[in-house]
């Protein structure tokens, strides 16, 4: 039996590593083109951009794993049922359910093992991932000045050059607008030609310009406005430096990125629903106290004489015309102001109550998902394995097709759940666990099919139950 285990196992582990990193790679190339315009034209250096696909490889775990598992087991199973193999165990009295046990044992250790990396290694990945594509993205677009357009991506400067040498360094035609005084034009270089080079440490460029003018509004002076005084300067060389550090990658601090919900374990996310939820409670409790004190009217008059009660069963507006016309007028826009107050109020309080309430709603989602990644992992090989050898098909063909649909069911359910929980429309530990609510009675209906040799999808087994069914309705009538 050890070698029938051992030969199961190296049946499998082949498509289930194949697999996952075909899914890995499809999801990748789906964040290469979402994010293509981020990175084109910045001068990243190679490592920066393989870091940041790493660690994109590392977030989509969560989703390339359980496809990986559910299209492994289904063609493993299907191409042993394809050649007989399958058959071979039966007739030799092994049945599918210990066919399945070195199997379902890696399944748990694979399920272990998932929970672990979207517990640990995964809010690490999102916390890599997620700040340096804040760096790349904010990070400006390379230097590259063209002949004949005028170039403003560095702060404070508008460069024109007439043409460019092969060398790439000779300018020539060159005209510098220098808006570093925030004034507008008022200060401009020309220069026949010149050189553009770099400083040893790449943070400035330099030009070296030859033959030129300066051109300056002195707006410093006196009486400027009325005398527009004018500087005139010509040179033979001159150097101008050009700040580039907006080029450069500057890295944010990471510290930032990491009370967001999706960089926190479970002992973390626990802590921050707590402390959310007890901010939540201290926040309605004194909007609240602060809407009963905000609808507090004033009365005219001594406060401390004695008041009737109102025995009015019901309020009648006509009674506002038992005061005087300037009385009526002022209660009037006293009440109109007091309720615009309330409902402002009352509007911004809803706003932030719904927005807090939300942010726990999130985290609880991720909560979940953590310990629901682990399970579906579980499940998903319960519906693969029992499906492929009901099928008797192996290879990448009818087993990718049918792993594609029920990896579909199992992501729309999932999404529609985490949708429903995000809008506190059902509570998490309901729509995070849908998916697997469903997959479960599918995978126990399968691997029962399996167990008992039915033809699931045999087209004749199907004709012949329908027959029987009908002519046994045909006899009752």
């Amino acid at each position: 039996m050890k070698k029938l285990d051992l030969f199961i196992l190296k049946s499998y582990l082949g498509p289930l590593v194949m697999t996952f990193f075909i899914a890995v790679f499809i999801l990748l190339m789906q964040f290469v083109w979402k994010y293509i315009d981020d990175m084109v034209g910045k001068g990243l250096e190679w490592y920066i951009i393989v870091k940041l696909l790493f660690y994109f490889s590392s977030t989509v775990v969560p989703l390339a794993l359980p496809l990986a598992i559910l299209l492994s087991s289904l063609m493993m199973f299907g191409d042993l049922g394809e050649h007989y193999e399958l058959v071979t165990m039966k007739a030799a009295g092994i049945s599918l359910n210990r066919i399945m046990r070195p199997l379902i044992i890696l399944s748990i250790f694979i399920s272990a093992l998932g929970f672990y990396f979207s517990n640990v290694v995964l809010p690490f990945a999102n916390l890599k991932f997620h700040s340096l594509l804040f760096d790349v993205r904010e990070k400006k677009l390379s230097f590259n000045l063209k002949e004949g357009f005028f170039y403003d991506g560095i702060e404070g400067f508008v460069i024109r050059i007439g043409k460019k040498e092969k060398d790439g360094n000779t300018i020539r035609d060159v005209m510098v607008y220098d808006h570093t005084k925030r004034l507008g034009n008022v200060s401009l270089t020309t220069a026949e030609w010149g050189k553009m080079e770099l400083s040893p440490d790449k943070r400035f460029l330099v030009f070296r310009l030859y033959n030129g003018m300066n051109y300056e509004e002195r707006i410093d002076l006196q009486n400027n406005e009325s005398t527009h005084p004018f500087q005139r300067t010509a040179f033979t060389e001159q150097y101008q430096m050009f700040d580039l550090s907006a080029f450069q990658l500057t890295r944010t601090d990471e510290n930032l990125f990491k009370k967001n919900y999706e960089m926190q374990n479970i002992n973390q996310l626990s802590h921050s629903i707590d402390s959310i939820n007890e901010q939540l409670a201290s926040d309605r409790k004194s909007y609240e106290s602060n809407f009963v004190n905000n609808l507090h009217f004033s009365t005219r008059g001594d406060e401390k004489k004695d008041k009737k009660a109102d025995t009015a069963t019901k309020f009648n507006p006509s009674v506002i015309y038992n005061f005087k016309a300037d009385d009526r007028s002022m209660i009037l826009e006293t009440a109109l102001n007091t309720s615009k107050s309330g409902l402002e109020n009352l509007t911004n309080s809803k706003d932030n109550l719904y927005n807090k309430s939300k942010l726990v709603f999130k985290h609880q989602i991720v909560y979940h998902k953590k310990f629901a990644f682990s399970i579906a992992c579980f499940l998903l090989f319960f519906i693969g394995a029992p499906l492929g050898a009901i099928i008797r098909k192996g290879g990448l063909g009818m087993p990718a097709v049918i792993s594609t649909l029920f990896f579909i069911l199992f992501w729309v359910i999932s999404f529609v759940g985490e949708k429903y929980t995000a809008e506190g429309v059902v509570p998490a530990w309901q729509g995070i666990w849908y998916s697997s609510a469903v997959l479960m009675p599918i995978g126990i209906f399968l691997t029962i099919k399996a167990t008992n040799d039915a033809s699931l999808f045999d087209m004749d087994a199907w004709m012949t139950f329908f027959k029987k069914l009908f002519k046994g309705r045909e006899r009752r009538i």
